[in-house]
């Protein structure tokens, strides 16, 4: 789980990231990174997109699970303040952990610039 400053839950601010924010994709994820605050004094804020296409609801909340910790580990490395966007592909339901983090750290180079 991620630490509650760290959640995104303004559902205006997730669109806004989706829609502005510098996009990176992979085979089993796309990350949209929006900078808020270029002073950077508040926390980057985190949130997750696994849509039905990735499978029934057991796997969807599988890849949530895999991904939350992978993501928490690679917060501190992100910019400033922000909001981070992580949206699951189809491919990202058989995935291997291993597959996740290594995909999810091309995507967050990605963004980072």
């Amino acid at each position: 789980m991620l630490p509650a400053v760290h959640r995104l839950t303004d559902a205006d601010v997730f669109r806004q990231a989706a829609r502005r924010g510098r996009r990176a994709s992979s085979r089993t994820l796309v990350t949209h990174l929006l900078a808020d605050d270029p002073a950077g004094e508040a926390p980057v804020r985190v949130g997750f997109v696994v849509s039905k296409a990735v499978g029934n609801s057991v796997i969807r909340n599988r890849v949530k699970r895999r991904l939350r910790p992978l993501v928490r580990e690679q917060i501190s490395l992100l910019p400033g303040a922000g909001v981070l966007v992580v949206r699951a592909l189809p491919l990202a339901g058989v995935a291997s952990s291993a597959e996740l983090r290594a995909d999810l750290a091309r995507c967050l180079e990605g963004v980072r610039g």
